[in-house]
């Protein structure tokens, strides 16, 4: 590969990694160019060398997202029900998932409900169709086990991931949205225990996680 080549390969990939950035913090409508160009110290009309559009950097972004966060999602993680209520559990503290670095699947689905923008509700639902199917894989393969409180049935499952997916962006999306803090923390604890309770975690042990999570 010549030296020319090797400069515009590491310039495209310091422009993604500024849009990943700041695309799963803000979300598509409220990140501009600009703004991407100059987190990559790079010149606004260096843009248009790498990508043909702000929809285009969009569409890379998630896919980098996605295909990124693999490792670390559930359907790599351990066998366990401790594991699965990491994702859970994770999603409790608003300002962390703000400014991750490592942004997973699930930013897109906090960020981008209710756009308008064609691209941007395709990768939606490519996102959306992720974490469902990550889920599933983890509650069909822990049903089997008998480590949770129902039947590995996978109309039972596909309908208890469409809820903790439900439960967990749109709470995370609301609580996002206010400005009283004691209320967003409240609108996260109740989504959060209710998944909690879901998946068959006892009182004492919910009352544990809550309590790590809120110190």
């Amino acid at each position: 590969m010549s030296d020319s080549t090797n400069r515009k390969a590491r310039s495209r990939e310091r422009i993604l990694n500024s849009a990943v950035e700041l695309f799963s913090r803000q979300g598509f409508e409220k990140v501009s160019i600009g703004q991407i160009m100059k987190l990559a110290k790079m010149t606004h009309g260096a843009f248009y060398a790498h990508f043909a559009s702000k929809e285009a950097l969009y569409h890379a972004s998630v896919r980098e997202t996605l295909e990124s966060s693999r490792a670390a999602r559930l359907v790599k993680g351990p066998l366990s029900v401790k594991h699965l209520t990491e994702l859970v559990s994770n999603c409790w503290n608003l300002q962390e998932l703000e400014r991750k670095h490592q942004p997973g699947p699930e930013t897109v689905l906090f960020n981008e409900i209710g756009n308008e923008n064609a691209e941007v509700r395709t990768l939606f639902e490519a996102s959306y169709l992720r974490m469902k199917k990550m889920l599933e894989t983890r509650l069909i393969a822990l049903s089997r086990l008998k480590k949770l409180p129902f039947e590995p049935d996978r109309d039972v499952i596909a309908d208890k991931s469409r809820v903790i997916l439900a439960s967990l962006v749109g709470a995370v999306a609301l609580a996002k949205s206010l400005p009283g803090e004691q209320e967003r923390q409240h609108i996260l604890e109740a989504a959060q225990r209710n998944i909690l309770q879901m998946l068959g975690v006892d009182q004492d042990e919910l009352d544990s996680m809550l309590g790590d999570v809120s110190r």
